[in-house]
């Protein structure tokens, strides 16, 4: 059975039963990132930020989608900020701009679905 464009790291999820809390861990000071799906139609990349740590104000020409599965985070777009928490999710619009900051350490899992 073939999984299509799939890269070696991609492969080794497929058939398995995870949590994706477990799959990327907190760094001191740091952000830490995964990809576990990369595709021309879309991606899903795994974080995990320390508290304080956060991604600046940016814009992507996909809508994306962030769930929370473990912490809190701070969104902003379009300058309104959003408290998100463990089990939440937020789409941010396609070519808004936005940013991430961790009010206290947070894991999400991000998907951009191109058109």
């Amino acid at each position: 059975m073939t999984h299509g464009n799939n890269k070696p790291g991609e492969r080794s999820l497929i058939g398995q039963i995870v949590k994706p809390s477990d799959l990327v861990d907190y760094q001191e000071g740091s952000i830490v990132s995964r990809t576990i799906i990369d595709k021309k139609t879309g991606t899903m990349t795994l974080f995990a930020f320390d508290a304080g740590q956060g991604l600046s104000e940016h814009t992507s020409p996909f809508d994306a989608l962030v769930y929370i599965f473990d912490g809190e985070a701070e969104v902003s777009i379009s300058g309104e900020i959003f408290r998100v928490n463990a089990g939440e999710i937020l789409i941010m619009p396609a070519d808004e701009p936005h940013a991430l900051r961790a009010a206290k350490q947070f894991k999400m899992m991000l998907v951009m679905i191109r058109d």
